[in-house]
């Protein structure tokens, strides 16, 4: 006991001299780049909402130049050819969201795939096929609209059913299953509608509820349709599914690492299943958008061929990594007001068309640099 308690005063006193501050983490975000970098990676959608804005308010300066400076005491109305506002109106700004209501929708859907590190070429497929499903069932077999638009949206959770299971159990692609699916679908839909179009007045007067998303009202000078309120309130949805409950995590952890995420209780199959059958559902709600937005139901609609695309072009634009597992559903649909922004900002400005694909080119590539910039963090 005399050994034993001599050794336990040499130990207390050998602690006398010891520093007592609590252990802590080297800070590693020091600088202001580093802080910015850390910032933009806890927050995806801040880099498409900054582009954004600053691509709205650069375009509507140069457009209504003449008139602001009129408004700012710069110049007289009687110097100048143009005293009203053109760009900076309510209608303007309206009709940026009523142009990228479909592509918005689309590109909701296409999020949640490349979420999981996937990619689905067919959403624009899909959604032309389901608006040629809705239309038939009801003009051809004389179903209810209300119970077509059911059938539609069905139609394009099975679809996205299918591409689901040959991604999570037969292990395949996604690139490879949904550019089949892709094929598939677009020659199911020329062959199903016989490459008929139902047009818009039938449809008005035998099945107005068709197209019951394309229903505008006003207030302040600005249009809104139906289809506008869905795609923000889909948005909004999903971004508190993906932010704030247990499967939008499981997404997440799917497309960082799907092993890691399966030794973690993860049921990747379910997950993959449940984002493939949600995202065909979207597709299918943007049908019923489709037939609100053009009134007719064509099979021959662009959407079936650049829908991919321009969905796509969307999600990388608002910031979402295609890796996976990163980036926010909300950037998504910055992404697409930025190209709705650039479009009908130079078509104002009277420039070449060209230039939207240009710039669209340049903030593509830009948009997948800054990405690898912030991903460095947790690297």
């Amino acid at each position: 006991m005399t050994e034993t308690t001599s050794r336990g005063q040499e130990f207390e006193s050998s602690l006398k001299d010891a520093k007592q501050e609590v252990a802590q983490f080297d800070d590693h975000h020091k600088g202001f780049l580093s802080k910015l970098q850390h910032f933009l990676h806890t927050n995806p959608s801040m880099v498409p909402l900054i582009v954004l804005v600053l691509s709205t308010l650069g375009l509507g300066v140069y457009i209504d130049w003449e008139p602001i400076t009129v408004r700012m005491g710069w110049a007289r109305l009687e110097d100048v050819s143009n005293g009203s506002f053109r760009f900076f109106t309510p209608f303007a700004l309206s009709l940026i969201l009523q142009q990228v209501q479909i592509v918005g929708v689309l590109a909701l859907a296409q999020t949640l795939v490349i979420l999981t590190a996937g990619i689905d070429l067919s959403v624009g497929a899909i959604a032309v096929l389901c608006t040629v499903i809705m239309g038939k069932f009801t003009f051809s077999y004389g179903i209810p609209p209300a119970i077509s638009v059911l059938i539609g949206l069905a139609f394009g959770t099975a679809i996205g059913a299918v591409s689901g299971w040959l991604v999570s159990r037969v292990k395949l692609p996604p690139f490879i299953v949904t550019l089949g699916m892709w094929q598939i679908v677009l020659a199911a839909n020329y062959l199903y509608s016989s490459n008929e179009t139902i047009r818009s007045q039938d449809i008005e007067a035998e099945a107005a509820f068709l197209q019951f998303l394309g229903t505008s009202f006003e207030f302040g000078g600005a249009k809104v349709t139906l289809g506008v309120i869905t795609m923000l309130l889909l948005a909004l949805g999903l971004a508190y599914a993906l932010r704030s409950t247990a499967w939008g995590r499981h997404v997440y952890a799917v497309g960082d690492d799907p092993e890691a995420a399966e030794l973690a209780g993860v049921n990747v199959h379910r997950t993959l299943m449940s984002v493939y059958m949600l995202a065909g559902l979207i597709c299918a709600l943007t049908a019923w958008v489709m037939i609100g937005r053009f009134g007719s139901v064509s099979p021959s609609a662009s959407t079936g061929v650049l829908g991919n695309i321009q969905a796509i072009t969307a999600v990388v634009i608002g910031g979402i990594s295609l890796f996976g597992g990163r980036g926010s559903i909300l950037g998504a649909l910055f992404g697409a007001l930025i190209v709705g922004v650039f479009e009908l900002g130079l078509r104002m400005a009277g420039a070449d068309a060209q230039w939207t694909y240009l710039l669209i080119g340049v903030l593509i590539i830009a948009a997948v640099s800054v990405d690898q910039w912030i991903r460095k963090v947790s690297g």
